[in-house]
């Protein structure tokens, strides 16, 4: 039953209440606090029964229909919303603001936060290794405006894509939790297919994107006249994309948002653009299944705090194309090394907290009593690390020195106020430390005092009365009172008055026990709203600093990656890679990083080299040879470069680089009905449509998706206009041996090809790259490899065997292109098809392979495919 649709009048007052809030919030499922339960009802109730598997119970009726409800308890609150926030739901919470003493009617209630996937700042919320991003995206004049707000650390980033391509790209490297667009139904239908059924896609009301309310706001939120100093105010689509992003997010946190303290521009041309199907398929943080494991990323990550690794992951997502930067990376992690300091500024690492999110915590007043532990504890370690960083020699150490601060009077009260081992929470007290302030020493010593003045009065009350069984207890519900056994309650003085009878005892209270009763019990009070006074003083006072520790957070994260880099670099045995302005590739003894760590056996370099003579390379040779291997860590060798990380190879030189494309595998779209070749060729089409001169290409079995002379005519095409057109830099990897001919007509292409040996019908890789084109694609060995029984081989021979013989006539078209081509009547692998086991035909193949090119004429040529069709004709 919905609730959006229901005669309020026909309710409790209570109910009432709920279903106005409901109202307000009907996209979010809403909890309703009731004393020390969130409950749910309606609609609500059912779905978050089914999603977090709890208890679907009734509570009164709605038009004579039971009203469905759930609830969790209050204090499970943190592990519920997790489930739900991961499962992409958004929730309004509820709490009571009213005096239950003092309420008539319903407590007064009021949504204080609405919890969504893209404005979390809870701990217990979310996945300390990942960025929490919102984004917003909108359309102005033919540009698409992007915004990106991480409202846990404070980030703010606006940029301009000139198409969708560009603008997925983006999208698929910030992976942002919630995507904000406008509720325009027209702009929703221009949108990709996949970009409108994404998880966490909100449709928010279109005034939130209007151009003049959005600067207005921004203006007021950084409190200045223009937006010119964030490089936004000539953008009518980054402006409105900012501004509404803001606006969500305070809506949200039903807060201003003041740890947001600037909003920064960045271009997507200065950083290497990788597409989304790139991304994914050279497995840079997220592996093909969309876990973690076997990544890149993962390889790399050994960070000491989870703000480094956050970091680690957006410099391998963006690679960059500014020299100076990336050479700035390197001579600082060239210099940790040579320095030998990387174990001391490990050590000073180890306690960092992750003090980027904790100051947003700090900001919104939701700090947890350890998140200012942390703090603390990070501060004193900003004196040390500070002192290690200025001793360095790299520029960029330097200025990281300059970039951290100290802060010895806030480290010093931070070290008093918070005690060694708080409670998780504020509310139940205990968090301030002994000694801090002494109205709180002297109001917790009054109750710590109770237990000794209870033994006391207990023991005189024995004594006066000569009651054995009298003994002096506590509870909840009644307070403090002296039980006394039924058998001896007749004894009882007259001052005793009766509290409670029970079956074996009664209960009474006397008016000293009552005084010091109302003297603890206040001072339990006091002592906790003293303790509260306190910490929010404490998080005043941190919110004082609060730009320059932010500053200090962004140099720390910065610090823990470079530490980090350097650390990987002697670990995994890294070299410096070296910068050129000229346009080229040299990898010298290459690895690939993550094959590595996974194989047992010893894994095999090989070099990449590229220039204006080798920018197209034809790559062939068997299945499982290690062609996609080479091709993928070329690419990723290239980005870890071009972040500014030393590299897994001997040595490497790397020109400029603007885009890395790959086309690597591909499977059926069945939600947009498309087949394995249509992806493929879309593909296809991206790269032969965006690439470059500067760009590195990897395309691994082009045409494969179609019938075979489809799919050969298509692969020609694509790599001759690789490499007369665009003139990138690609590795084209194929089993279309056809395509190998190439290299004698175009100056620029080459083939190479991963060598392997056959021994009696089995096949050893040896995972090589050697120049020249393969002999052979060993199909049939590799299908035994994998386990196909002897009797499916064989009979595949058989077949192979027919095949071979029928297709030497459907050749001769291929044969008159070679003929007209003599210099290529001596390159084996193109004779290899006729090599037939017909007498006339194998001498025929021998001849024409006997010839040599230097003396062959176009009639010796001519002669030699007349022989041919001749002896075809016969067959």
């Amino acid at each position: 039953m919905s609730s959006t649709s229901i005669d309020l009048s026909a309710h409790t007052p209570m109910m009432q209440q709920f279903l106005a809030m409901k109202a307000e919030h009907p996209n979010h499922l809403l909890f309703y606090r009731m004393g020390d339960f969130y409950e749910l009802f309606f609609d609500d109730a059912v779905k978050a029964s089914k999603l977090l598997e709890i208890t679907l119970t009734a509570r009164g009726k709605s038009g004579g229909n039971p009203i469905p409800m759930a609830g969790i308890p209050h204090h499970a609150a943190d592990n519920y919303l997790a489930r739900l926030v991961k499962l992409g739901e958004s929730v309004a919470i509820c709490e009571q603001v009213g005096d239950p003493a003092t309420s008539k009617g319903p407590v007064e209630r009021k949504v204080v936060r609405v919890i969504t996937p893209g404005t979390l700042v809870d701990e217990a919320l979310m996945e300390e290794s990942s960025e929490n991003l919102l984004m917003a995206i909108v359309e102005v004049n033919h540009l698409l405006g992007l915004a990106i707000l991480d409202v846990a650390s404070g980030r703010f980033e606006t940029t301009e894509c000139d198409n969708q391509a560009q603008l997925l790209a983006e999208i698929e490297r910030l992976k942002p939790a919630e995507l904000l667009i406008p509720d325009n139904p027209v702009w929703f239908e221009n949108l990709p297919e996949n970009l409108q059924k994404r998880p966490g896609l909100v449709k928010y009301p279109a005034w939130h994107f209007d151009l003049k309310a959005c600067k207005l706001r921004l203006t007021q939120h950084f409190k200045t006249q223009d937006l010119s100093a964030y490089g936004c105010e000539q953008s009518p689509a980054m402006t409105s994309a900012a501004g509404a992003v803001m606006h969500y997010a305070q809506s949200m946190l039903q807060n201003g948002l003041s740890h947001v303290f600037s909003l920064h521009h960045y271009r997507t041309t200065d950083t290497v653009i990788l597409d989304a199907i790139s991304r994914r398929n050279l497995e840079i943080d997220s592996n093909l299944q969309g876990g973690a494991a076997h990544t890149l990323a993962e390889i790399l990550d050994k960070t000491s705090t989870p703000m480094g690794g956050r970091l680690l992951k957006r410099w391998l997502n963006q690679p960059l194309r500014n020299t100076h930067k990336i050479n700035q990376r390197l001579d600082a992690i060239e210099d940790i090394l040579a320095l030998n300091t990387l174990d001391d500024f490990k050590t000073h690492l180890k306690p960092v907290g992750d003090i980027e999110r904790i100051l947003s915590r700090v900001a919104l007043y939701s700090a947890r009593p350890r998140d200012l532990l942390h703090l603390g504890r990070t501060l004193n370690q900003l004196p040390d690390l500070t002192q290690q960083l200025a001793a360095q020699n790299s520029d960029l150490l330097q200025q990281l020195a300059l970039r951290l601060s100290i802060y010895p009077e806030l480290a010093d009260l931070l070290s008093r106020a918070i005690c060694e081992n708080p409670p998780m929470l504020m509310r139940d007290g205990g968090v301030i430390a002994e000694g801090f302030d002494a109205e709180l020493d002297e109001l917790r010593n009054l109750k710590n005092q109770a237990g000794e003045f209870l033994l006391k009065l207990e023991a005189q009350e024995k004594e006066r009365t000569g009651i054995s069984t009298l003994k002096v207890g506590y509870n909840r519900v009644h307070g403090y009172y002296i039980e006394v056994s039924k058998l001896q309650s007749e004894q009882v003085p007259a001052e005793y008055i009766r509290r409670q009878t029970l079956k074996g005892a009664e209960r009474y209270i006397i008016p000293e026990l009552k005084t010091f009763e109302d003297k603890v019990l206040s001072a339990g009070e006091k002592s906790l709203a003293r303790e509260k006074w306190l910490y929010q003083n404490l998080l005043e006072t941190i919110n004082e600093h609060l730009l320059a520790l932010q500053t200090t957070a962004s140099a720390l994260a910065e610090t823990d990656v470079l530490v980090n880099l350097a650390y990987q670099a002697e670990a995994l045995n890294l070299t410096r890679p070296q910068l050129q302005t000229e346009p080229g590739i040299h990898i010298q003894q290459g690895r690939h990083l993550t094959v590595e760590a996974l194989s047992k056996a010893p894994f095999i370099p090989n070099d990449a080299i590229f220039n204006a003579q080798r920018q197209l390379q034809i790559i062939t040779g068997p299945n499982m040879g290690g062609k996609s291997t080479f091709m993928r860590q070329t690419a990723l060798i290239v980005l870890m470069g071009l972040m500014g990380s030393f590299v897994p190879a001997e040595s490497a030189t790397l020109g400029d680089i603007d885009r890395i494309f790959t086309r690597i595998g591909a499977s059926d779209d069945l939600t947009s009905g498309r087949s394995t070749f249509m992806v493929e060729m879309t593909e296809t089409a991206n790269i032969l449509h965006h690439a470059t001169p500067n760009s590195l290409i990897l395309m691994d079995e082009v045409g494969r998706g179609t019938s075979t002379f489809d799919g050969l005519a298509l692969a020609w095409a694509i790599a001759e206009h690789l490499a007369k057109n665009i003139q990138g830099f690609c590795l084209f990897a194929t089993h279309y041996f056809e395509l190998t001919t190439l290299a004698d007509s175009l100056e620029n292409t080459i083939n190479i090809h991963l060598d392997a040996l056959e021994h009696n019908d089995k096949i050893v890789f040896m995972h090589q790259v050697q120049e020249g084109p393969a002999s052979q694609s060993y199909g049939l060995q590799v299908a035994a490899l994998a386990g196909v029984p002897q009797s499916v081989i064989t009979q595949a021979k058989q077949v192979l065997y027919t095949l071979e013989n029928q297709t030497v006539a459907n050749q001769i078209p291929t044969i008159e292109k070679v003929a007209s081509q003599s210099s290529v009547l001596n390159t084996s692998p193109q004779y290899d098809m006729f090599a037939l086991p017909d007498p006339k035909l194998e001498k025929l193949h021998q001849a024409l392979k006997d010839i040599n090119p230097d003396e062959l004429t176009p009639k010796m040529a001519l002669d030699a495919l007349y022989q041919l069709k001749t002896l075809l004709s016969d067959t």
